[in-house]
């Protein structure tokens, strides 16, 4: 409608043009004066057509402008990680939300894009993939042929665990790569691609004192100057793998770095040797390297302002921080071989050619005694238990009377008032009181041996018949010699056996030590009497 009212104002202005000419041709009479003053208005007329061309032209240039400048729709980010390096609690921390819910397999957020400038809004997306890789066919959702250009991609690190550091980075590259190749987007339009990357990479210019500090887009004169200008060639280790779309290193959990150097002895050199290595995958895939810390909400706004400025154009000022080693900020196109090799001068035990999983490595666990739980076991179970372990026990131990005479062995805890010898000087009348154990012979031993000889004696009391042959007063109803009180037959002396008695007796006094003492209580036989008589 604007265009058409234009070209009708335009229209216009010529009228008086020809009202002009048509009355210069039909008065002749008056030709001279008549045609001054006809070229006098012909051209203030004119000035007034070309401020009006330039007042339409400005306004037509502004709408036009302010049409195309609005902000788009349908930009992506796309968040790679392991699990637990932080991926949600960053969007979260830059959405401003404070509780947030973790979900599985492929998330779905967005962030409000606001340009005070233009007074326009919209919504970028963002998409957080899980960090198991069974999960990375959800990535056909987030990163469309159709819409891989406005796509963003960003990598997460963990710097609490920086052992992981470089095979997260490695893996999830690896994994962005193969899903661009299965999309098969035509070679022409991924070179344009790959080249567009390669051009911001080299026209990148360090904010300085020049900078424009209002809020303004590019110009297309700016891009033309910088087309023409001298533009340096890419590093040998620039860009070597280039997926065609911006990628930025997040690097999270950076308030861990004081927790490393207290607990696992890192130093500034190691801090140093990680950073390195990580500047050494952001110069080949040209990423920007962000240190970020959720907890001290360090970086968080570097970071969607670099987002906003990536995808929707828009300035950003802010120079490489490379001094605090837990706030790095090195955009894309800044760093290079030599700014890496600054780091390398502070080595002292390490050196530029080190392995990284050599160096950093992930510190043994410590064990804690709380890790093992003991679990008490239960009252009657514990008490079943000690009820079948008696069972068990021999039935000899378990069912003898009470009031049975203990048979005593050696270091049996017994009770010492019922004694061995108490037994045997109840049958013989040799007092035992005055008598000792040899010490060199074995408790077990002397008691068995004295209840044998004990037993023996017995044996040998019935089985010696006072009528036996050669035997004086044979006839059990005798007096005086033989009778059946005589302890020994008479015949016994006489063929020259040994009495029972006097082993038992021989063994008790081998005991005690004392063979030469007698009993005096010892009966003596009759035959023994007639004898001394």
């Amino acid at each position: 409608m604007a265009a058409a009212v234009g070209r009708a104002g335009s229209f216009g202005s010529s009228s008086p043009g020809l009202g002009s000419a048509a009355g210069f041709s039909s008065s002749s009479s008056s030709s001279a004066p008549t045609a001054t003053t006809n070229n006098n208005a012909e051209l203030r007329a004119g000035g007034e057509e070309d401020d009006g061309q330039n007042l339409w032209s400005c306004i037509l240039s502004e709408v036009s402008t302010r049409s195309r400048s609005k902000l788009p729709s349908g930009k992506n980010v796309l968040l790679l990680g392991e699990d637990g390096a932080g991926k949600t609690s960053l969007i979260g921390k830059i959405q401003g939300i404070e509780e947030y819910k973790k979900g599985r397999g492929m998330e779905y957020l967005y962030l409000n894009v606001h340009d005070e400038d233009r007074d326009d809004q919209t919504r970028c997306n963002v998409w957080i993939l899980d960090g198991d890789l069974y999960h990375k066919g959800l990535l056909k959702f987030a990163m469309e042929a159709n819409s891989l250009k406005d796509t963003l991609v960003m990598l997460v690190v963990d710097m609490s665990r920086p052992w992981t550091a470089l095979d997260s980075l490695q893996k999830w590259a690896s994994v962005v790569r193969e899903h661009i190749d299965k999309l098969k987007i035509p070679p022409e339009e991924m070179k344009e691609m790959e080249q567009k990357l390669v051009r911001d990479f080299q026209e990148y210019i360090e904010p300085g004192e020049d900078f424009p500090a209002s809020p303004q887009r590019r110009s297309t004169s700016l891009q033309e100057d910088k087309d023409d200008s001298v533009i340096l060639p890419l590093g040998a280790d620039t860009l070597t793998c280039n997926l065609g779309i911006p990628v930025v290193v997040v690097c999270t959990k950076c308030d861990a770095i004081s927790v490393l150097e207290k607990e696992h002895d890192y130093r500034d050199e190691h801090f140093d040797f990680i950073q390195s290595h990580i500047r050494r995958f952001c110069l080949q895939h040209g990423a920007a390297l962000i240190y970020t810390s959720v907890k001290e909400n360090k970086n968080i706004d570097l970071v969607y302002k670099y987002i906003v400025q990536k995808l929707y154009g828009f300035p950003f000022n802010v120079p490489a921080v490379v001094v605090e080693k837990d706030a790095v900020f090195i955009p894309a196109g800044w760093d290079n071989d030599k700014k890496i090799g600054i780091l390398h001068e502070n080595f002292q035990t390490l050196k530029v050619e080190d392995s990284f999983e050599d160096i950093i490595t992930k510190p043994p666990v410590r064990k804690f005694v709380h890790e093992k739980e003991i679990v008490a076991e239960d009252d009657q179970v514990f008490l079943m238990k000690q009820q079948s372990q008696l069972a068990k026990q021999p039935p000899t131990a378990a069912g003898r009377p009470v009031d049975a005479s203990p048979r005593v062995p050696g270091g049996s805890p017994r009770t010492p008032n019922r004694s061995v010898t108490s037994n045997v000087a109840s049958v013989t009348p040799i007092p035992t009181g005055s008598k000792k154990i040899d010490p060199n012979m074995k408790a077990g031993a002397t008691s068995e041996g004295v209840l044998a000889n004990f037993f023996n004696s017995l044996l040998s009391k019935k089985t010696g018949s006072p009528g036996g042959p050669g035997g004086v007063g044979g006839s059990p109803g005798g007096s005086g010699t033989g009778g059946a009180g005589s302890n020994l037959p008479p015949s016994a002396k006489k063929s020259g056996q040994k009495p029972v008695l006097t082993d038992v007796q021989a063994e008790l006094d081998r005991i005690s030590r004392k063979p030469e003492m007698v009993s005096p209580t010892t009966p003596t036989s009759p035959a023994e009497e007639n004898t001394n008589s």
